[in-house]
C-alpha cells in the first residue's frame, strides 16, 4: 500500500496523491496484517505469485475489473487525473496515484500517458496492467512498452493489435482467410483525392472510419458529394483527437444492416473459443446504445457462419486474451466482416449474463499464463441461457440532440432485484459530472428466461432509477424499449436516426427534487406569492369536521354525496334542470365561497388543496344547494398567475371529489375569461372544455351590458350542451331618478336577454347596491313578466344591507340567491349563509339546507381565513358608501391592495372620491371587470398624477392615460349604454382607432392548428385546455409554465408551507398522489457564498438527506437610487407611477415624435405605456426591462 504522509510537501504535490480502500497508513506486509482477509483470499489464489494490477483507466471499467481482481485475491491500484481525483474508480482501488503533476495534460491527455503510467506501476511495485477499454487498449506501443517493463499486458500481444488493431489490416486479413468483407479501400487513406477515387467507382454511400480506434469516434456516413470533403476533414481530425492517429479507411455503406459481434477468448497456446454473439444493432452516431445476447432474429446458419469465420480469423493471428469479432449483417442475411477489437468491449456484461463466464476473470489468468483448458473453457461446454439486454444510461438530454449535460448529481438512486446487474462508475449523489469524459453514467443489464422477460426487466429497472440534478438518456431509453421494432427484436443500425417518434419522450416528472427546489428557495429568500403581507397567523393541521343528520347520525363523508340538483341535469337536459328549479317551492342557494367569497375577502389566493379538503363534507351539507360558484372570473388566471395551479385541473378535481352539486363559473361574454375580447370561435372552445371538465351553469354577463356581446357567449354556452344563465349587471341606485340605468332599461335588457334563449336570467349585483325596495320591485316585475324563467340574484354585502336584500328578492319569486359560508362573508363578499338560510327557515322561501351542518363546515373555513391572512385586506366592517361611489365588492378589495402597493394606501378616501369622478369621467359606465378595471385605472392615475376632473378634461390630449382606459375607448370592450364621452375619447385616442361595432368583428378567428403546433414545440406537448387557457392569458400561461417546469406541481404542498417556511427540524407530509406521501423536513440553511451569491439548503425527505442550491436574492441586490424627473424641465420625461418596466419601445439616440410610445409600466394588473411629451431624440435613458421605478423616477430626457 502507499505512504502516504501528511507533510506539507506530499500535501502540495498532487503527484504523491494515494489512497487505500482499507487504510491509507496499512501496511499489508507487516506481521499485524498477514492475517487479513486480503491475505486469506490471496493464498486460495491459483495465481499467487501475482499481488498487483493497475488499470489504465477511467470510470466504471476500472471499478469493474478491480471487483473480479479482488476475487483473485490481487490488489488493485487506479490511476486518475488531476480532473478525475474526486471519481469513484479511484476510491475502489486499495491505491490511486495521480497521473503527472497538475496541469502537465489534459483531462483526456492524462490516461493516453503510456509512458507515465508504466512509471507508476513501477514505482508501486505493479505485475499487471489492464488497459480496460478505449485510451490506449489498442495501443501497440504501449502494449510493447508494458511488456518492456518487465510487467504483464493484460490484452493481445503487440503484435496481434498492430495486425488487427488497425481495421485496414484486419481487412487485409480476412480477405486472405476467405472471409466476406464490404467493398472497401485497400488500404489506409490519406488524402481526400483516394475517397474521391473510391467514390467514383463505388458511388455512394459510403462510410469513412477511424483506422486506429472504435466508439463512433472519426466515422462519417456519406450520402453525396457536396458533403465528402467535409466529412472526411472532419473524421480525420476527429480520430487524431480521439486515438492519437488521424489514419481512416473507406467502405461501401450498407442501408439498414445488423451489426453483429462475437465475443472470443485465446490462450497462450493457440485456442480460441467464442462466447457467442451480440446484437448491438442499436446504435445512434456509430455508438451503441442497447445490446442484445444472443441475437434474438438471426437464422441458426447465418449466426453458425459468423461464428466459425470469427474464430477462424482469431486462430490465424494465434490471438491471446479476450477480443470481439464484429460483423455487418444485411437484409438478404449476407455476413461481412468489419474489424476485431482486441480489448474488453463495455457490453461484456450480457456475454457474461448469457454464459455465467467472467471475461475479465479470464483475461486476468490467461495473462497469467493459465490456458482455457485449465479454465474448463472449452467450446463444448459452452453454451448459453436466456437473454440479457444491456443499457447505457449516460448523461445526455435526449430533447436537445443527446447534447451531454454536466453539473452536480443532486439525487442518485439506483435500480436492484433480480436479474438485474449495474457497472457504474461515477453514479453517486453529490457526483460532479465534467465535460472532460464520456457521458457514461452506468451501464444496466437485465437477464431474462426469455428476450421479452428480459426486455420488461430492463425496463422496470429503468423506471426505478431516480437521478436528479443532471439530465439522462432513460426517457429515451424507455421509449427505445417500448417501440414495437424492438419489441420484435429486428432493430437495425440507422433504426434510431430512422423513428423520429422515439423522440416523443416522456420525462420523469422529478416532483421531489423540484419540491424542494421550492421550499429550499422558500427558506432563502421567503415568500414570492405576490400581495402576500408576512406569514399565516394560523400554523396548526386543520382537520376536516365531522357531520351529523338532524337525528345526530354521523354522515359517512369518506364518499362524496350523490344527492343533488345535477342528478336532473346529467339526466334530463339544461331545459329540464331550468324547469325543475323553476318549480321548486323554495328558495335555493348559491354557495360563492369556492370563487367570489375569497376573491373578495383574500385577493382570490386560496388555493385548490384547501377547497379539497373539505369537498366531500361539502358534498353532503350543500346536497341541496342550487349551485357552487367555484371557476371561472379571475379565478382562472389568478391560479395561473400568483398560484401556479392549473385551473382546469382545479376544475377536475372539484368535479370528481363533488360530483352531485352544479357548478357554475363567470364567463364574460364576449371575452371568455380574459379581460379584453376574443375571437368568437376562441368563446365556442373555451365553452365546450369547461363544459368538458366539470362546468354545468355558465353565468354568462357582460362588463357594459353589451347585448351583443352578451350573445356570444350565450350562444357559446348553448352549443357545448351547458346551462346559459344570460346575466344583466346592475349598477347603481335604480331607483334613483339621476341614474340613466333605471326600471326600464334593466326590463328591456331582460327581454333582449331571454330571447337568446338563456334557460335561467341572472342579475349580477356587483357592488351590493340593489337596495330591498329595489329588490322587491325588479325581482317581482321580471317574475310576473316571465312566470316561467328562473330568476338567480348574485350580490355583495359590501353597504351591509346583503341579508335583507337576498331574502327581499327571495319573497319577491327569485329561484336563487348568493351566500357564502359565515367565516368568509359580509363586506366585499356575499352575505351569511347561516343569516340567509336562518332567515328563510320555516318559511314559503325555505332553502332545505340545515344550518347546524352549515355551521359545522364553516368551522373548518374560519381556520382557512386565518391561515390566509397574509392577504387581507384589513377591512373591518361594511361601507354604506357603496352607494356613492359603487366600486364592486371584488375590487374594491384589490383597489386597497393596489393602492397600498403603488404607495397610495394614506391617500384611500381620495382614490375613493376619484373613482366616482373617474365613472363620471368615462359616462357613467357599467362598473365589472373588466370595466370596473377601467375606471379603477384612471382613478388611481388621477390620484397618483393629483389631477382632478377638470384637469383630466383641459389636459386629455397630453395625458399618458392606462392602457385600459384607450382600450374602452377604442371599443375594445364593447359599446357603452348611451354611447363613448365626447370630446374625452377623441381627445384620449389622438387619432387610435374607433370601434363602433362588438370587438369580436374586428379579429382574426384563432388558428387552433397553430397554436397546437406552437405550444406543442415549446413545451413538449399540449391538451385543449391547454390550449385554451393560452388563448386567454398568452404570457400568464407561459410564465406559469415556466414556474412549474422549474418547481413542478405546487398544488400538492400544505399551504402552511406553500406560503412560509417550516421550522428548523419540523416535520411535514406531502402526497404526491395517492399513496405516494413525502415525508420532509428541514434541516438547515447553509452559509451565504460570496462567489455565487448562494446558499445551500439541506432537507431530509422520506429518511434520505437532500441538498438544494439557491440564490440568494438579497446578496444580489443592488440599492439603486434613481434620479427623480424635475417637473419644471420640459425634456425629462418621469415614471407617471410606481412599477416594473415591462418594455423599452426606444434606445438612446432614438428620434421620436410626441405620442410615441417609450415604455411601458406594469403595476399589478394595471399597465400604463409612458408616451413622449413632444419630439425630439432620446438621451440619458436610464431604465431597462425588468427594473423597478418609483413615481417621477426619471426615465429618459428628450432633447428638441
Amino acid at each position: 500500500m502507499a505512504d502516504v504522509t501528511s507533510d506539507a510537501k506530499t500535501a502540495q504535490d498532487p503527484s504523491a496523491w494515494g489512497s487505500s480502500a482499507i487504510d491509507d497508513e496499512v501496511d499489508l506486509d507487516h506481521p499485524v496484517h498477514r492475517n487479513s482477509v486480503h491475505q486469506r483470499l490471496r493464498a486460495n489464489s491459483s495465481i499467487m505469485q501475482l499481488k498487483k494490477i493497475l488499470v489504465a483507466n477511467r470510470g466504471e471499467i476500472p471499478i469493474r475489473i478491480f471487483r473480479t481482481a479482488h476475487e483473485l485475491s490481487l490488489h488493485t491500484v487506479a490511476v486518475f487525473s488531476y480532473e478525475d481525483r474526486l471519481s469513484m474508480h479511484r476510491q475502489k482501488a486499495d491505491e490511486a496515484y495521480v497521473i503527472g503533476k497538475r496541469g502537465q495534460y489534459t483531462p483526456i491527455g492524462a490516461y493516453l500517458a503510456g509512458d507515465e503510467i508504466i512509471k507508476i506501476a513501477l514505482q508501486h511495485d505493479v505485475n499487471m496492467i489492464h488497459p480496460g477499454y478505449g485510451f490506449l487498449s489498442e495501443n501497440a506501443e504501449f502494449a510493447r512498452n508494458v511488456e518492456k517493463a518487465g510487467l504483464i499486458f493484460v490484452g493481445p500481444s503487440p503484435e496481434t493489435i498492430d495486425a488487427l488493431g488497425d481495421k485496414v489490416s484486419a481487412r487485409r486479413l480476412a480477405i486472405k482467410c476467405e472471409v466476406p468483407v464490404v467493398p472497401g479501400t485497400p488500404g489506409p487513406v490519406e488524402k481526400f483525392e483516394e475517397v474521391k477515387e473510391f467514390t467514383d467507382q463505388y458511388g455512394f454511400p459510403i462510410i469513412i472510419k477511424a483506422a486506429f480506434g472504435g466508439g463512433g469516434r472519426g466515422m462519417r456516413v456519406v450520402r453525396e458529394q457536396g458533403t465528402l470533403k467535409d466529412s472526411f476533414e472532419r473524421a480525420t481530425s476527429e480520430a487524431k483527437s480521439a486515438f492519437g492517429n488521424g489514419t481512416v479507411f473507406v467502405e461501401r455503406f450498407l442501408d439498414k444492416p445488423k451489426h453483429i459481434e462475437v465475443q472470443l477468448l485465446g490462450d497462450n497456446h493457440g485456442n480460441v473459443v467464442h462466447l457467442y454473439e451480440r446484437d448491438c444493432s442499436v446504435q445512434r452516431r456509430h455508438q451503441k446504445v442497447v445490446e442484445i445476447a444472443p441475437a434474438k432474429d438471426l437464422p441458426v446458419a447465418v449466426r453458425d457462419a459468423i461464428l466459425a469465420d470469427a474464430v477462424k480469423l482469431a486462430k490465424s493471428v494465434n490471438y491471446r486474451n479476450a477480443g470481439t469479432a464484429e460483423f455487418l449483417v444485411d437484409q438478404q442475411n449476407r455476413h461481412y466482416f468489419i474489424e476485431i477489437n482486441p480489448r474488453i468491449q463495455v457490453e461484456h456484461t450480457i456475454t457474461e449474463e448469457i454464459t455465467g463466464i467472467d471475461i475479465v476473470a479470464a483475461q486476468i489468468q490467461i495473462a497469467a499464463g493459465a490456458s482455457l483448458a485449465q479454465l474448463g473453457l472449452s467450446q463444448d461446454r459452452i453454451s448459453t441461457r436466456g437473454f440479457a439486454i444491456q443499457c447505457r444510461i449516460t448523461t445526455e438530454d435526449p430533447a436537445t440532440g443527446f447534447s451531454p449535460d454536466t453539473g452536480k448529481i443532486e439525487v442518485y438512486r439506483s435500480a436492484g432485484g433480480n436479474g438485474v446487474r449495474l457497472d457504474g462508475g461515477n453514479g453517486f449523489a453529490g457526483a460532479i459530472i465534467t465535460p472532460h469524459y464520456d457521458s457514461m453514467l452506468v451501464k444496466c443489464t437485465c437477464h431474462g428466461s426469455t428476450y421479452e422477460i428480459a426486455r420488461r426487466k430492463i425496463l422496470r429497472a429503468l423506471v426505478e432509477f431516480r437521478i436528479r440534478g443532471i439530465k439522462t438518456n432513460i426517457p429515451f431509453l424507455a421509449s427505445l424499449l417500448t417501440h414495437p421494432v424492438f419489441i420484435e427484436g429486428t432493430c437495425w443500425t440507422t433504426f434510431i436516426d430512422d423513428t423520429p417518434e422515439l423522440f416523443s419522450l416522456i420525462g420523469s416528472q422529478n416532483r421531489a427534487q423540484k419540491l424542494l427546489a421550492y421550499l429550499g428557495d422558500l427558506a432563502v429568500n421567503g415568500s414570492s406569492i405576490k400581495g402576500q403581507i408576512g406569514e399565516p397567523k394560523f400554523k396548526a393541521e386543520i382537520a376536516a369536521p365531522e357531520l351529523a343528520d338532524h337525528n345526530g347520525q354521523v354522515i359517512d363523508t369518506s364518499y362524496p354525496s350523490t344527492k343533488g340538483w345535477r342528478n336532473i341535469l346529467v339526466k334530463e337536459g339544461p331545459a329540464a334542470f331550468a324547469k325543475a328549479v323553476r318549480a321548486y317551492p323554495g328558495t335555493l342557494i348559491m354557495d360563492t365561497t369556492w370563487r367570489d367569497a375569497h376573491q373578495s375577502l383574500l385577493a382570490t389566493r386560496v388555493r385548490t388543496v384547501d377547497m379539497l379538503n373539505i369537498a366531500k363534507e361539502t358534498s353532503h351539507a350543500l346536497s341541496n344547494a342550487w349551485a357552487l360558484e367555484c371557476w371561472g372570473g379571475a379565478t382562472f388566471d389568478v391560479a395561473m398567475r400568483f398560484l401556479y395551479e392549473d385551473p382546469w385541473d382545479r376544475l377536475r378535481k372539484f368535479r370528481k371529489m363533488v360530483p352531485n352539486i352544479p357548478f357554475q363559473m363567470l364567463l364574460r361574454g364576449a371575452n371568455g375569461v380574459a379581460y379584453s375580447s376574443l375571437p368568437d370561435n376562441a368563446i365556442y372552445h373555451f365553452c365546450e372544455q369547461a363544459k368538458r371538465a366539470g362546468v354545468d351553469i355558465f353565468r354568462v354577463f357582460d362588463a357594459l351590458n353589451d347585448v351583443d356581446q352578451l350573445e356570444v357567449g350565450i350562444k357559446a354556452v348553448l352549443k357545448a350542451g351547458g346551462v346559459a344563465e344570460g346575466t344583466m349587471c346592475y349598477s347603481g341606485d335604480m331607483l334613483n331618478p339621476k341614474k340613466k340605468y333605471n326600471f326600464e332599461y334593466y326590463m328591456s335588457l331582460a327581454e333582449k336577454i331571454i330571447g337568446m334563449g338563456a334557460h335561467i336570467l341572472g342579475i349580477k349585483d356587483m357592488a351590493g347596491v340593489l337596495k330591498p325596495r329595489a329588490a322587491t320591485k325588479l325581482i317581482g316585475a321580471l317574475r310576473q313578466k316571465y312566470p316561467d324563467v328562473p330568476i338567480h340574484v348574485h350580490t355583495h354585502d359590501s353597504a351591509g344591507t346583503g341579508v335583507a336584500s337576498m331574502v327581499a328578492c327571495a319573497q319577491a319569486g327569485a329561484d336563487a340567491v348568493d351566500a357564502a359560508t359565515d367565516s368568509l362573508s359580509g363586506m366585499t363578499s356575499q352575505p351569511s349563509i347561516g343569516a340567509v338560510v336562518s332567515s328563510l327557515e320555516g318559511s314559503d322561501q325555505d332553502t332545505g339546507l340545515d344550518p347546524h351542518q352549515l355551521r359545522i363546515i364553516d368551522g373548518y373555513w374560519a381556520q382557512v381565513r386565518l391561515l390566509y391572512s397574509p392577504f387581507e385586506a384589513g377591512l373591518t366592517g361594511p361601507d354604506p358608501e357603496v352607494y356613492e361611489h359603487e366600486i364592486p365588492g371584488g375590487q374594491l378589495t384589490n383597489l386597497i391592495f393596489q393602492a397600498s402597493q403603488q404607495g397610495l394606501g394614506e391617500q384611500w378616501a381620495q382614490t375613493k372620491k376619484a373613482y366616482e369622478q373617474a365613472n363620471d369621467l368615462l359616462g357613467d359606465i357599467v362598473k365589472v371587470t373588466p370595466t370596473s378595471k377601467v375606471v379603477g385605472d384612471l382613478a388611481q392615475f388621477m390620484v397618483s398624477n393629483k389631477l382632478s376632473y377638470e384637469d383630466v378634461l383641459a389636459k386629455a390630449e397630453h395625458l399618458d392615460f392606462p392602457s385600459s382606459v384607450l382600450e374602452f375607448f377604442e371599443g375594445l370592450m364593447g359599446q357603452p349604454y348611451g354611447g363613448f364621452p365626447e370630446p374625452l375619447r377623441t381627445q384620449a385616442l389622438r387619432g387610435r382607432r374607433k370601434m363602433d361595432k362588438r370587438p369580436g368583428l374586428y379579429l382574426e378567428p384563432v388558428d387552433f392548428d397553430k397554436v397546437r403546433k406552437e405550444l406543442k414545440e415549446k413545451w413538449g406537448g399540449c391538451t385543449e385546455t391547454d390550449v385554451a387557457s393560452y388563448i386567454m392569458y398568452p404570457k400568464v400561461f407561459e410564465d406559469y409554465k415556466k414556474w412549474t417546469a422549474r418547481f413542478g406541481d405546487l398544488s400538492v404542498l400544505p399551504t402552511r408551507y406553500f406560503l412560509a417556511k417550516p421550522e428548523v427540524g419540523e416535520e411535514f407530509h406531502v402526497e404526491l398522489e395517492k399513496g405516494k406521501v413525502l415525508i420532509i423536513k428541514l434541516l438547515a440553511v447553509g452559509p451565504l457564498s460570496e462567489q455565487t451569491g448562494q446558499r445551500e439548503v439541506f432537507y431530509e425527505m422520506n429518511g434520505e438527506v437532500r441538498q438544494v442550491t439557491v440564490d440568494d436574492v438579497h446578496a444580489a441586490v443592488d440599492n439603486v437610487r434613481r434620479p427623480k424627473a424635475d417637473p419644471t424641465d420640459t425634456t425629462q420625461v418621469g415614471s407617471p407611477m410606481a412599477g416594473v418596466v415591462v418594455e423599452i419601445r426606444v434606445h438612446d439616440g432614438a428620434e421620436v415624435k410626441k405620442g410615441d410610445p417609450i415604455a411601458v409600466l406594469s403595476a399589478m394588473k394595471m399597465e400604463m405605456v409612458i408616451s413622449a411629451p413632444h419630439s425630439g431624440k432620446i438621451g440619458n435613458l436610464g431604465v431597462r426591462e425588468g427594473d423597478s421605478v418609483d413615481a417621477q423616477d426619471l426615465v429618459c430626457k428628450i432633447v428638441k
